[in-house]
């Protein structure tokens, strides 16, 4: 029986830079994985290859020099599924060598099967033809989430489907109805418009991204519906429900809103949560709980209640990104074996790779408001800056939210292009403290993108001294 100081169960990232870490720090280790590739639902299912559609997209349509080239501009004009989907996996190829090399290089044991605890030190690998059992001091889960199937949502994964079906569709629809105005939702939406099939989005809130910048929302709202998205928001869809044959003229599935409109398309794409992956994990013979959405409990350090157990990523809920799930998994690693690391900062950023990209970090306005802060805001709109006349995005913004008496940055909102590449020196002049006047005093290259956050900063201070 093979003993480790720690296993980690998942590929993910999170589980990647845990077991990067223990390794790291000259322990044994073994990471898990219970599907055939690695990634998790980074790799595989959401991050890259819905980011590798929609850059094939950007371009296979030239969507994104039109500013430059004309409405009519385009590469290619009939784009298939599998021109999208060659890129998709191209990148994601790469991802998985480059994760097996890392795990290689760095002597991590990778064992393929699904783990399920048998007692508290004690786990079982099951295989198809055969298992083993592997006991461990430390163990760091982070089997991530799948998206959520209510039951009452008439799933068939051809024209009802979640959004790990719609990578394995074989051709475009023309029509589509996506419920959920969350990331995923208003992602999949901007791609498919942009490919010019006809979308419907509902979302039960009274705007999409909801934890957005007001203004970045309505704008963004506006540029989806530009770009030919019809928005039901502030509506609850009350069935959903799979056309018979004799009805199907140009679409096949029918969603009934509470409010009693009836919407038709040829696909439905179900948008609305995730759930856990842990049933199957054999919590209780360790002694763990896991929440109604098969979520487990950390602390600050992500332990849960049982000491030598941690977890990270989405499996612990909020934030479920990517980005805060790799330093998520490092820290726990850390922790667990007594080496001093600080919590990780409340300055991550926020990425939205729809069209066009958005990204955040820090306070929005609302919250400033409700939280008694006094601020001005500071706006930049790429189409003042020569680099967003060269890139032909005259839609593109940057807004600083700037505390009215420190002068110090408490908000930076971008909508266009390069949003969530720009969001970063923002993001670095916060976490020091910094103030509008960085902004003001230093030389950007020109011409940049970057000369936005210079411009926002002359524009905050400028109300702020009434000229």
């Amino acid at each position: 029986m093979r003993h480790y100081d720690c296993v980690v169960i998942g590929t993910g990232p999170a589980g990647q830079k845990a077991a990067l870490q223990v390794s790291k720090l000259g322990k044994r280790v073994a990471i898990v994985e219970r599907s055939n590739v690695v990634g998790g639902a980074q790799i595989n299912t959401g991050t890259i290859p819905s980011k590798a559609m929609r850059e094939a997209v950007l371009h296979l349509t030239g969507a994104n020099q039109r500013g430059l080239f004309g409405q009519s501009y385009r590469v290619k004009r009939n784009i298939t599924l599998s021109d999208l989907i060659i890129v998709a996996q191209q990148v994601m190829r790469h991802e998985w060598d480059s994760i097996r090399d890392t795990f290689d290089r760095h002597g991590i044991d990778l064992i393929w099967g699904q783990a399920c605890f048998e007692g508290p030190n004690l786990l079982q690998i099951q295989r198809p033809q055969d298992s083993e059992l592997i006991t461990a001091d430390k163990f760091i889960i982070t089997t991530g989430t799948k998206p959520a199937r209510p039951a009452n949502v008439p799933f068939n994964d051809t024209n009802c489907l979640c959004s790990d079906a719609f990578l394995k569709l074989t051709e475009l629809p023309k029509s589509v109805i996506v419920v959920g105005g969350g990331v995923i939702g208003t992602e999949y939406a901007c791609i498919m418009a942009t490919l010019g099939i006809r979308v419907i989005l509902v979302e039960g809130r009274n705007q999409v991204l909801g934890f957005l910048d007001g203004e970045i929302t309505e704008a963004f709202q506006y540029q989806m519906r530009q770009g030919g998205i019809t928005l039901r928001l502030g509506e609850k869809v009350e069935r959903i429900t799979e056309l018979p044959p004799e009805k199907r003229i140009g679409v096949n599935i029918e969603a009934v809103l509470e409010s009693g409109k009836i919407l038709q398309a040829e696909m439905l794409l179900y948008c609305v949560g995730r759930q856990g992956t842990t049933k199957t994990l054999g919590l209780d013979n360790v002694g763990l709980e896991i929440d109604d959405r098969e979520r487990l409990k950390v602390n600050e350090q992500y332990q849960t209640a049982v000491p030598h157990v941690y977890a990270a990523g989405d499996v612990i809920g909020f934030p479920a990104l990517a980005s805060t799930a790799m330093e998520q998994g490092r820290m726990a690693a850390c922790h667990a074996f007594g080496v001093p690391v600080t919590s990780m900062s409340h300055l991550f950023p926020y990425g939205i790779y729809a069209l066009p990209e958005i990204s955040m970090v820090g306070k929005t306005e609302q919250q400033l408001t409700e939280e008694g802060i006094p601020y001005e805001a500071g706006v930049a709109r790429f189409a003042d800056v020569a680099r967003g006349q060269l890139l032909g995005d005259s839609t593109g913004m940057l807004k600083l939210l700037i505390h009215q008496e420190s002068k110090q940055i408490l908000g930076v909102h971008i909508m266009g292009t390069s949003a969530t590449e720009l969001i970063h020196l923002g993001q670095a002049v916060m976490s020091f403290g910094g103030t509008a006047e960085y902004f003001i005093q230093n030389v950007f290259n020109y011409p940049t993108l970057t000369e936005a956050y210079k411009m926002a900063a002359v524009n905050g201070m400028n109300k702020l001294q009434h000229t």
